[in-house]
């Protein structure tokens, strides 16, 4: 079971619910993309049947999230769901995992109150509920702490007007250590026993410690085989304490010395704005498809050939001082690049990016992936 809701569904995504026939819950926004295609529709109560009979079920966006909690009757589903989104609650979930790693939760108003003095910096700022890295901050210092609340002052009300409060949360807030080590995000899920299954894993990289951005996550036939062992392992022991069944999830964690340590879980879906396409364009496996059809990817078979290949997705946030009214030059920007696998271009006023962009490099193209991690992109704003 898919349900589909705002703000973007993928090409690919939509060719396969085409193709398979796969049931989509009947709404406005799947009616509005299907566009002609032949999508197999069923309504509410088929869905909410379906949900509460156990069908494994997954969504594009984390919109829909609130329609299945309030509308179907799975108190497993529900709960996890509440659990995976909430990172004060989950946090709490996996303190064992972490014992030493500093961590608060607060209001909105409690966190204007709070003496910085009395903060164990490094630490890093954000709401319980996010998305994006909206509303994420690195706070390392005084400065960084006056700088990310004047910032949550003036910008919280627009992170509202692209996504609603079951995605962004801004009235509560969450502070906790700085973690160190690489960042990883994980596209996997829980089958009927409550087993780990990876089905990819990326590289999240960024230009310093103080950046937050989603503009670089790469992977690779070597990123894959060398921690997916390890990470499903890991997921092992989170589900051993959340005890989720036939759930996929989205996950972000950090990787020092051997020990994995998490930063967030994003229910029922993976990579968000279609990014989990990463792996249908570098490997040819869809990740929604081997997840609800309980068929996992053959690596062998899908990195045969790929060994020195490197793809990437990479989501092209605005400039700081852009006002949103500018036009952006795609055609400039793809101009860059040797061997771009797809450009999805987005309104920048509604997602709060220009778009999605997907690459492919190898050891000759490597410094193509450099300048789209550190460029601010204001050569290609007219």
């Amino acid at each position: 079971m898919i349900v589909l809701d705002e703000p973007y569904v993928s090409e690919p995504l939509i060719a396969w619910l085409e193709e398979s026939q796969h049931p989509v819950l009947d709404n406005a926004f799947a009616r509005s993309i299907a566009d002609g295609r032949a999508l197999n529709l069923v309504s509410s109560d088929e869905a909410v049947r379906r949900i509460d009979a156990g069908e494994r079920v997954y969504t594009n966006s984390e919109n829909a999230l609130a329609w299945i909690v309030e509308s179907a009757h799975n108190e497993s589903l529900s709960r996890a769901i509440g659990l995976f989104k909430d990172k004060a609650a989950m946090r709490a979930a996996l303190a064992g995992l972490d014992p030493d790693l500093f961590f608060k939760s607060c209001s909105v108003d409690e966190l204007f109150k709070l003496d910085f003095s009395q903060l164990p910096a490094p630490f890093v700022l954000k709401p319980s509920v996010g998305f994006c890295s909206m509303g994420v901050y690195a706070i390392q210092n005084r400065e960084d702490w006056e700088r990310a609340l004047a910032d949550i002052q003036q910008n919280a009300s627009s992170w509202h007007d692209m996504y609603p409060e079951s995605v962004i949360g801004a009235g509560s807030f969450i502070l906790e250590g700085y973690l160190e080590g690489t960042e990883y995000a994980l596209d996997a899920y829980f089958d009927e026993t409550g087993r780990a299954h990876i089905l990819n894993v990326l590289r999240h990289d960024f230009t310093s410690p103080e950046d937050t951005s989603d503009r670089m996550y790469v992977t690779s036939a070597s990123i894959v085989r060398d921690t997916s062992t390890m990470f499903a392992s890991w997921l092992d022991r989170v589900n051993a304490l959340i005890g989720a069944r036939n759930f996929p999830v989205h996950v972000e964690v950090r990787v020092s010395d051997g020990h994995v340590s998490p930063i967030e879980f994003n229910p029922l879906r993976f990579a968000g704005l279609g990014g989990t396409d990463v792996s249908w364009y570098g490997y040819g496996y869809r990740t929604y498809q081997a997840f609800l059809e309980d068929d996992e990817p053959d690596f062998d078979a899908a990195f045969d050939g790929k060994t020195d290949k490197v793809y990437s997705m990479s989501l092209l946030n605005a400039p700081a001082d852009a006002s949103g009214d500018e036009d952006f030059d795609y055609d400039a920007f793809l101009g860059r690049f040797s061997h771009v696998l797809e450009m999805r271009p987005f309104d920048v006023k509604r997602v709060g990016n220009y778009g999605f962009l997907f690459l492919e490099t190898d050891p000759s193209t490597s410094d193509e992936l450099d300048f789209l991690m550190r460029s601010d992109l204001k050569e290609f704003l007219r």
